[in-house]
């Protein structure tokens, strides 16, 4: 693939790569972008279970004043995966976006995402994420800009099913089809749903059906045996998978051990344990104060622990640990075996607020 100048040759390679991605058979495994979670050192650490296909980075936030912020710049920079990286955008200013993606397309990206999805109240809010779904006319406009805007790479979108009623999802599928992306993924729940609904496979269905490109299905995507049925409801070219990856790090191997047929293989307690500890070591810092470092551990654990046992005890006496000794001394007594784990999760009784934790991740 030739392009007219030596700025567009950086994106070369991924491109091409994430073209011969979408044209091989069997599905596409995208790992989700999760602001703060799935970040470098992550995507390090999922490199050693096999990992994504595709690595979407945590968002960049983009306004009048914003610049391309390092530690994200990062994952595109110094990616360790080997694979294809689409780098996200959020935002609602269309000048801004389009500066944001030019820029962006200075560095060796497959893609350009537009995050259409994102349910936090800080974020949607500010009519960013999934708030822009409550205004189809600006997201014709945006699209329409980013659109023109984006020429060295592909350009593709993350979205939800629509603000508060799904119903809205009808007027979005032509908007995202006049404007010829190159990849739609679809979160199958309404903003408002958050996390705790079911997810609408139909809906997911309806884009595959309405769209020329191609369709990743997202949303609750637990273990093997459930990517399977995802991907027969819905006819999806694949999936993206964000809590369950960090639940179960084996996921990407097991769905295409599942879906080719072969056994599934899975981890022991021991090897979770290691996992996190691992993982412990990959996502802090000695700088960083051991409180803060147990802090930031217990955004991934909130997800693991649903998959480790059903009354809650773990994440009960996880989210009390205050020092590394007393968190593992947690996951070593829940852990410390050889039993397999399936680590798809519990229906556990949570608070109403307890959002990342919530059952139906």
């Amino acid at each position: 693939m030739l392009f007219p100048d030596d700025a567009a040759a950086v994106t070369a390679v991924p491109v091409r790569e994430f073209e011969d991605l979408m044209a091989r058979p069997g599905p596409v495994l995208a790992l989700a972008p999760m602001q703060d979670v799935t970040d470098l050192p992550f995507w390090r650490l999922m490199t050693d279970y096999d990992g994504a296909d595709l690595y979407y980075t945590e968002y960049f936030r983009v306004h009048a004043d914003s610049n391309l912020e390092k530690p994200i710049l990062r994952s595109v920079t110094e990616n360790p995966t080997g694979r294809p990286v689409a780098a996200q955008m959020i935002g609602n200013d269309i000048a801004s976006l389009v500066r944001t993606a030019k820029e962006l397309q200075e560095h060796p990206i497959a893609a350009v995402d537009l995050n259409l999805g994102c349910p936090a109240p800080v974020v949607y809010k500010k009519c960013a994420g999934g708030g822009l779904l409550r205004d189809p006319r600006h997201v014709d406009a945006i699209l329409g800009a980013l659109r023109d805007a984006v020429v060295k790479c592909k350009f593709t979108v993350k979205t939800r099913i629509g603000f508060d009623d799904a119903g809205v999802f009808e007027q979005f599928l032509p908007i995202f089809a006049k404007h010829n992306i190159d990849l739609l993924t679809v979160h199958g729940r309404t903003v408002a749903e958050m996390y705790r609904s079911e997810v609408h496979y139909d809906f997911i269905a309806r884009a595959v059906e309405a769209m020329k490109c191609p369709v990743l299905a997202n949303g609750n995507v637990s273990s093997a045996v459930k990517a399977k049925e995802i991907l027969e409801v819905t006819g999806a070219r694949g999936l993206m998978i964000g809590r369950g990856a960090i639940r179960n790090p084996w996921m990407f191997r097991q769905i295409r051990q599942h879906l080719a047929g072969q056994p599934v293989v899975l981890p022991r307690g021991r090897e979770v344990l290691e996992y996190i500890h691992r993982l412990y070591e990959a996502v802090t810092s000695p700088e960083v104060p051991e409180t803060l470092q147990v802090q930031k551990m217990k955004k991934y654990l909130n997800f693991l622990g649903l998959g480790v046992e059903p009354t809650g005890s773990f994440l009960h006496a996880m989210r009390r640990a205050k020092t590394k000794v007393e968190l593992f001394a947690v996951c070593a007594s829940h852990l410390e075996h050889d039993a397999a784990m399936p680590l798809e999760p519990f229906s556990l009784e949570l608070k109403a607020t307890d959002v990342m934790a919530g059952a139906h991740l």
